[in-house]
């Protein structure tokens, strides 16, 4: 799958790559790249398109990277909300959002919106690192 930006990612390229905070054979986690913080991936190591074609297994371990994602999230950032969102359209490779809103976002941008003039920055990889301990 050279043409999945996904399956490229997990290799170590492309232009989603981002620090990785969890990864098994099922699921990785990793953040968006960029200096907003709080913004996760989680997606099937497997190449496959839609949450319907995924096993049980990934499935599942989708759900619990997911909650556990939100869990680390909520308890290192301190946000007003954990949002999750299954995407897929843009890139055909099963993947999950599981995003925060932090507190004093401007009530004028949509749920989905994270980037603005005061939201939170800093180095994902240092969040990563602290997200880590959440996935033991």
């Amino acid at each position: 799958m050279d043409e999945c930006l996904i399956c490229a990612k997990h290799l170590g390229s492309g232009p989603l790559a981002g620090p990785v905070v969890f990864a098994d054979d099922l699921v990785v986690v990793s953040h968006r790249p960029g200096e907003v913080l709080g913004y996760l991936f989680v997606e099937t190591r497997r190449h496959v398109a839609a949450l319907d074609l995924l096993t049980v297994a990934e499935a599942e371990a989708v759900a619990r990277a997911v909650r556990l994602a939100a869990v680390g999230l909520r308890a290192e950032l301190d946000p007003e909300f954990v949002f999750s969102a299954v995407a897929g359209r843009s890139v055909a490779h099963f993947h999950q959002h599981v995003f925060v809103r932090h507190r004093g976002t401007p009530d004028e941008l949509a749920w989905t919106e994270v980037e603005w003039a005061g939201a939170p920055r800093g180095d994902a990889a240092e969040l990563c690192a602290k997200l880590r301990p959440h996935f033991q």
